[in-house]
Order: C-alpha cells, then sequence, then structure tokens
C-alpha cells in the first residue's frame, strides 16, 4: 500500500511538472517565415569599429549581409524605447545610471564604445530594416514595470515586418499572451547559477521554465551551453515548442548548436552559412 501511494505521489509530481513546463499547443502562431535563419546578436557588431552592438551601423551590416537580427529594447525616463542591451550605462556609453534614468534627449548626448554612434530608438531601427529580415525583439523588463511591452508594440503594431518578441521577464510574455495573443513569444532562460548572474528561488523556476504555464511561450530561447537541460529538451521534443540557441560564438559551437536548436543566434563571427 505504501508503495502505491508512493506511485501515485511520484506520477502526480511528474504530471504537475509537465503541467508547468508545458508551453502553447493550441493556436500557434506560424513560426514557419523564421525558421531556419541565423540572427547576429545585437546586429553585426564590434565594439572597436563605428559599428558597436545594437547600433544603426550594426544592424545594416546585418541586413546586407542576409542575416536575421535580435535586438534588444527598454525603454528611456521619458517613455521613449530605445535599443540598448545593459540597464546600466557603464559599459556601453561610460556614464553612471541607468537608461531609464535620462530622457533621450540626454542619451544623444553619450556614444557607444567610443564611437561616433548613438543610442538609437527602436523606431529608427524598425525603419532602417523595414522589414528585410526577420527580428528577434527581446524585451528588458527590470522588474514588474511592462511598460515597455506598450510603448514597443505601438511602433511594431505598424510594422511591416515579421517579428517575434522574448524576455527573460515573465511579465513581458504575460502581457503579449493577454494584449497581441497572436504574436510569437519566447521565453529566454539560462543556468542563472552557473553562469553567476543571478540566484533565488525565481530563477529556479525560470532556469527550469517553470513558469510557462502562465506565459505560455511558443518558443524557448536558451544559453547554447545548456542544451540538455531537461525542461528545454521536453519542451522541444515532447511539446515540439521551437527552439532558439544563443549566444554562438564560433563556427565549432554552431556546428554542436545546429543539432539542438532551431534557431540561431550568434556573435563574435560571421557564420559561413546564412540560414541554418
Amino acid at each position: 500500500m505504501n508503495f502505491l501511494i508512493v506511485g501515485l505521489i511520484v506520477l502526480a509530481l511528474a504530471a504537475l511538472y509537465l503541467f508547468a513546463i508545458m508551453p502553447r499547443m493550441m493556436k500557434r502562431p506560424d513560426k514557419t517565415p523564421f525558421t531556419g535563419w541565423m540572427y547576429a546578436h545585437r546586429g553585426l557588431f564590434d565594439n572597436r569599429t563605428q559599428a558597436p552592438e545594437n547600433s544603426l551601423p550594426a544592424f545594416k551590416k546585418a541586413v546586407e549581409a542576409g542575416f536575421g537580427i535580435e535586438m534588444d529594447v527598454q525603454l528611456t525616463k521619458d517613455r521613449i524605447p530605445v535599443v540598448f542591451h545593459d540597464f546600466t550605462l557603464e559599459r556601453g556609453c561610460g556614464k553612471k545610471g541607468k537608461v531609464s534614468d535620462y530622457t533621450y534627449a540626454q542619451l544623444k548626448k553619450f556614444f557607444l564604445f567610443q564611437s561616433d554612434e548613438h543610442i538609437p530608438t527602436f523606431k529608427e531601427v524598425l525603419e532602417l530594416v523595414n522589414g528585410r529580415v526577420p527580428i528577434i525583439v527581446e524585451l528588458k523588463i527590470e522588474w514588474s514595470d511592462c511598460s515597455v511591452c506598450r510603448e514597443a508594440d505601438k511602433l511594431l503594431e505598424e510594422y511591416k515586418g515579421i517579428y517575434v518578441i522574448e524576455s527573460f521577464n515573465p511579465l513581458g510574455l504575460l502581457w503579449y499572451r493577454r494584449h497581441r495573443n497572436r504574436v510569437m513569444r519566447g521565453q529566454l532562460a539560462d543556468h542563472f547559477r552557473k553562469e553567476g548572474t543571478a540566484k533565488g528561488p525565481f530563477y529556479f523556476l525560470l532556469h527550469y521554465l517553470i513558469l510557462n504555464f502562465l506565459t505560455k511561450p511558443d518558443f524557448i530561447a536558451y544559453n547554447h551551453k545548456y542544451s540538455k537541460n531537461m525542461s528545454r529538451q521536453l519542451c522541444r521534443y515532447l511539446f515540439g515548442a521551437t527552439a532558439a540557441g544563443w549566444t554562438i560564438k564560433s563556427e565549432e559551437q554552431l556546428k554542436t548548436a545546429r543539432e539542438d536548436f532551431d534557431w540561431i543566434i550568434f556573435d563574435g563571427f560571421i557564420p559561413k552559412i546564412r540560414k541554418n
């Protein structure tokens, strides 16, 4: 009898776990236009040149080379969506404070990685790409303020090209599930403890994709180094969710990643092929 009870408990826990990580299963958006593309991480950039990451020249180079693009969007103090990765300005501009501490007019006075380039607005980037290649838009949400979803979506609703959205913060995906359910959405995740980027229960749940039951992502964008993560593999092979791998930095890594991921996000080198 005790073995039966234990068995039932194990089965119940297994079922609960599978339910928790289950991505969207019904009425999935068409992934075909995005599949097979190689995505240039923050554009085709080199921070030692006049085409640093998330700059207009970097995006222009990616488009001209025939690569899709992954980019990061967050809000300024005056609620202008801009394309910039870090929440803080120190690494990218050598300035103190966060992007959200400054108005866009103030940010325009700063330069990216000692180049002549400024932080571009999301609108400028969309106008430059102009639908020529697919884009992956990462929404940067530090805590619980999802205003960037609303402001970015205003521009994306008018954009004629194809795009998907992704975020580490499940609240961003939840916003899109509620307000733009037809848009393909992806959960970003990592082995946060091993990478030394974050600790705590929330990041444990995110690492194992336990919050998928709330956000119902269409794709999982995972650090390619941890492709064997059980939850990620179940999402792809059991539930059929699209798998995006980031960030691949060499042909050797690319060779391995192509076996584990449907979409490839790369930087630091130019792949020999344009499509996966």
